[in-house]
């Protein structure tokens, strides 16, 4: 078989095997350059640019994953692949070419939009895209939907249902005042007399007002205090939807049903 060879075969054999172990030795050689200068550095960890893992990443990935076991002694191979698939990664990472106002919803938008619909539970979606539309922020219904939703946040009629008595007050604050009833001891000429003092808050801004103190609260003299608090010049409660009082008698049927006509009675407090 040998005898078949032609003279020129066998002179590319040995040439190619001259070669190969011409390029064995440089490999040897440049293995041993690299141990040398990791013995210089001792335990110093070796800080690569960028640039030097592209290069790195870009050689080892020809050579594969055996050989570069056999040769690389700066990193391991798991590194220098992993290196290469971050490169193919970043050439298909458009984010870059974005434009600002394509980065999704902002978290400032979601936390309003969460907002809006805890304080104003009897908004729906479209109440609180125009919301945020007078507000400069253009956000269309179907994103209202998902940030409420992803938040737990039912729409708007059951989330009336399921409304708090806290929730009631801060969405009503402005609208909301309170009335209530104390007493003073105060002498006279026969003793000790009892005065009803009657008090007016304004919630939103913590106003009050002396609506009127009397030792005899009957129904007429309620009836007066009402227009006084309902006059719509100057009654303290001429702008208010609601009035909160508690369950005293003093509060006749004739005042709560015809006098407080622009304040209604929102609860029964114990």
């Amino acid at each position: 078989m040998l005898n078949n060879l032609r003279p020129w075969h066998v002179l590319l054999a040995s040439l190619a095997g001259w070669v190969n172990q011409h390029q064995q030795k440089a490999i040897e050689y440049l293995r041993e350059e690299n141990r040398v200068l990791r013995e210089q550095l001792g335990r110093k960890r070796l800080r690569l640019t960028d640039d030097q893992r592209c290069r790195l990443a870009a050689k080892g990935k020809t050579l594969g994953r055996k050989l570069l076991g056999e040769i690389a002694t700066l990193v391991t191979p798991d590194t220098i692949l992993a290196w290469h698939r971050m490169l193919i990664a970043r050439k298909w990472d458009y984010s870059s070419r974005r434009g600002p106002n394509r980065p999704g919803v902002l978290r400032e938008i979601a936390q309003l939009v969460i907002r809006m619909a805890r304080e104003n539970p009897g908004r729906g979606y479209t109440r609180i895209q125009g919301a945020l539309a007078n507000l400069g922020h253009r956000v269309s219904r179907t994103t209202v939907a998902n940030i409420l939703k992803a938040h737990g946040l039912d729409p708007a009629p059951k989330r009336r249902r399921g409304m708090s008595w806290s929730t009631f007050l801060k969405a009503h604050w402005d609208t909301i005042s309170a009335a209530d009833f104390f007493t003073v001891e105060v002498w006279g000429l026969r003793g000790l007399v009892t005065f009803y003092v009657l008090l007016v808050i304004e919630l939103s801004t913590r106003r009050v007002y002396f609506a009127g103190a009397t030792p005899n609260p009957n129904t007429a003299w309620m009836i007066q205090i009402a227009r006084n608090l309902t006059d719509p010049f100057d009654g303290f409660v001429c702008s208010k939807r609601f009035i909160i009082i508690d369950r005293d008698r003093k509060y006749c049927e004739a005042v709560v049903r015809h006098r407080f006509q622009r304040a209604t009675r929102l609860a029964d407090l114990e």
